[in-house]
């Protein structure tokens, strides 16, 4: 196991390296800080497992540094250590939250007993660092809004709850569903990740549920479904909100009754199946639409975990460009250094509208058309140039096709909808909602 990081916070220089020795001799990794500022620029790098901060410096004092680092972690210990100490004082900073409040001069032996209680009560917490953090190793960040995200995440890791992943498309959804499974008491059981877009809607049932054998045409075997598949794991419903009306009641079915029917049979199976969901719509709007069930959303969003775009936390970009280009190497045998301090530039600054994957596309283009060790910034501009050439979403590609082929059979059938129904095999209701959807009129095909 790695040494527990202690983050140490003194105004007085001579103190600081003092308590660093005496913490060091002691077995523990120690970063110093001095002041509450320079502080907070540490913690979100090092991710300490335990905070011992002076309370009199001077702008950000021992407690509001406290309560800027609980907005991070809500479960990492903090001890305040002052000359001042007085019982007032004590009962605010135990009231607030603060682990233990000691006061100067500090004797060693209750300093180190503190510290060994305080490092207990961090790794028995959810969201406790004293773990490899094994969990969240996918996850490329040094940003002080994902060490929230993930430190809600771990929080919630180890219940039952369903839990809904919201973001913008290309901001690694999958990857923090993988990291609450990865962290979650069903870790040694299956993680099953279904993109509820991809799947066309005929198949979506069999593919959730199952079905028996012969139950349609082509059935020639017995299928358990993912739901069954993912029994005492967790199932990952990615893209929920693209989920057809009439599965959503059978979903909701299974997250109340906790079993399943598979298609053609008669008989319904229990199972025990963690539900984690994503999407980067707004159910919201779903909902008042009528084309997402409004039981189904809250029962899917018990607790809301919300992923920021790649331009609210550029601090990401540097260990994401490194990262990335890590792999290229690895994978095509290069030697690249980095990129030039123009292109870093640009990139810091760019808007990233595809997010992380964007940026992973613009890095992998650059490196594979740089003839030199250092990427130099026109190959960063000409990528970034192309990917902005606007590519739609995979909703946004289905509804122009949708239109396109819509007004095509109205063309056809000289705006007659049922004969264009029949065409499209949908019953004449089904098609008027299709094309209220598309804002299409038939009365405008008509000869």
């Amino acid at each position: 196991m790695p040494k527990p990081t202690i983050l140490l916070v003194d105004d007085e220089d001579d103190l600081l390296s003092l308590w660093r020795l005496r913490l060091e001799s002691a077995g523990y990794s120690v970063v110093t800080a001095s002041s509450g500022e320079e502080a907070m620029a540490t913690f979100t790098v090092t991710r300490p497992q335990l905070v011992i901060t002076d309370l009199r410096m001077e702008q950000m004092d021992g407690l509001a540094l406290y309560e800027a680092i609980r907005k991070i972690n809500t479960s990492i210990p903090v001890l305040i250590i002052t000359a001042h100490g007085s019982i007032p004082e004590a009962v605010e900073a135990t009231k607030r939250g603060v682990f233990s409040f000691l006061t100067k001069p500090i004797d060693g032996r209750l300093l180190l007993h503190e510290i060994e209680t305080a490092l207990k009560v961090s790794s028995s917490l959810p969201g406790g660092d004293q773990d490899s953090g094994e969990w969240r190793k996918d996850i490329i960040s040094c940003s002080a809004l994902m060490e929230q995200v993930l430190a809600k995440l771990r929080l919630v890791a180890r219940g039952n709850s369903s839990v809904l992943i919201r973001g913008q498309s290309g901001t690694g959804k999958e990857l923090l569903a993988k990291a609450l499974y990865r962290a979650s008491d069903r870790a040694d059981k299956v993680f099953v990740p279904v993109n509820c877009s991809a799947i066309p809607e005929a198949l979506l049932e069999s593919e959730l549920f199952g079905h028996a054998k012969g139950s349609f045409t082509g059935a020639e075997r017995a299928y358990e479904g993912l739901f069954r598949t993912a029994d005492k794991g967790v199932l990952f419903l990615d893209e929920i909100g693209d989920m057809p009306l009439n599965l959503q009641v059978k979903i909701l079915r299974v997250l109340q009754e906790r079993q399943v029917r598979p298609v053609g049979d008669t008989q319904t199976i229990s199972v025990d199946v963690r539900i984690i969901s994503a999407t980067h719509q707004n159910l919201e709007k779903r909902v008042e639409a009528k084309e997402f069930r409004e039981d189904l959303y809250y029962r899917l969003n018990v607790v809301t975990i919300e992923i920021p775009p790649l331009k609210d936390r550029r601090e990401d970009i540097p260990p994401l460009v490194d990262h990335f280009l890590k792999l290229i190497n690895i994978q095509n045998e290069r030697k690249i250094v980095g990129f030039t301090a123009e292109a870093m530039q640009v990139m810091l600054e760019s808007p990233w509208p595809g997010n992380i994957r964007q940026l992973q596309n613009v890095v992998e283009q650059a490196a594979a058309l740089s003839t030199t060790d250092l990427i130099p910034v026109n190959l960063i501009s000409s990528a970034l140039t192309e990917e902005n050439v606007e590519i739609p979403t995979f909703d946004e590609a289905r509804f122009e096709f949708g239109q396109r082929y819509l007004v095509r059979l109205l063309q056809m059938t000289g705006g007659n909808v049922a004969q264009a129904a029949r065409i499209a095999e949908r019953n004449r209701t089904d098609f008027y909602k299709i094309l209220q959807r598309h804002h299409i009129s038939p009365a405008l095909f008509k000869k």
